[in-house]
Formats: structure tokens, sequence, C-alpha cells
């Protein structure tokens, strides 16, 4: 028996929320390895503030990464792996500054932009489809993330 048919819900819903998942995946990824990119690059008089400050914001991604995956694994559906395939999809660009500490807050806060958003229209498709599931996933993440986007301001004394 398929995975949609024991938790409930309608394999287009299912098809649809993988769909969105997945792009969702892709930014992720790529804001992660932006993340890293940061960490391992940082230089200036922000380093020792900096530096493990964006080493737990990448802990953070590669844990949501692999939750997202999982999701659309129990969605039925195949999570994406390849950066090529995450390059063509993410609104995300790979960044090339990582070494300036306010260009990298602000890589982090505009890429924090696209994933709320994706994480808010998955709310509205998965409260539509009744997948609880997923909604709760995002939520979580949404509440989690606009404190960090509090606290990535206050620190460019926005």
């Amino acid at each position: 028996m398929k995975n949609t048919n024991i938790i409930g819900l309608k394999e287009t819903d299912c098809k649809n929320i993988a769909e969105k998942l997945n792009i969702l995946l892709a930014n992720y990824s790529v804001f992660y390895q932006n993340t890293r990119g940061s960490h391992w690059n940082i230089k200036g008089d922000q380093f020792f503030t900096l530096h493990p400050k964006f080493e737990e914001l990448y802990n953070s991604l590669v844990l949501k990464i692999d939750e997202i995956a999982e999701r659309i694994l129990t969605l039925g559906a195949t999570p994406a792996h390849n950066y090529s395939d995450y390059l063509k999809v993410a609104t995300i660009k790979e960044s090339k500054e990582v070494t300036d500490s306010n260009k990298s807050v602000e890589n982090i806060l505009s890429s924090f932009k696209v994933v709320i958003d994706l994480q808010r229209e998955l709310l509205d498709i998965t409260d539509k489809a009744g997948d609880e599931g997923t909604n709760s996933q995002m939520s979580d993440y949404i509440t989690e993330q606009e404190k960090e986007v509090w606290m990535y301001n206050s620190y460019l004394g926005k």
C-alpha cells in the first residue's frame, strides 16, 4: 500500500506538494553551501563573532535539508539531489561574496526571505490539502527563522 493511502492524502496533492518541496530543498541546499562558504572564508574584525554563528546556521540548514527530503519521500516522491538540478530551480544564487561580514549577513537575510516566502506558500497549499505533517514542519521553520532574521538584522543595526 502506498504511503499516501495510509496517511490519508490525495495522490495529486502529494505530487504538487512534493514538487514545491523539491524547490524548497534546492533553495535550502544553495543557502547551506553559501553559509558554509561564509563560515570558511569570513575575514576581519567580526570573524570571532560570525564564524561560530555561521556554523550554527549551516548545521540547522543541513538538518532541514534532510527533513525536507524525508518529507518528500513520505509523500511518495523522490527528492532531488544534484546541485546542477538545484541551480536550475533555486531562486537563491551561489554567493561569491563570502569574506565580507556585512555582505555575508545580507546574503543570509535575502536567503531567509526566499525560504520563508516558499514556506508560506507551502502553508497555503498544505492547508488546502489537509497535509498537517508538511504544514506543521513549515510553520515550525518559519517561527524559528523569523527570530533568526531579527537577530541578523540587529547585527546590521537595522
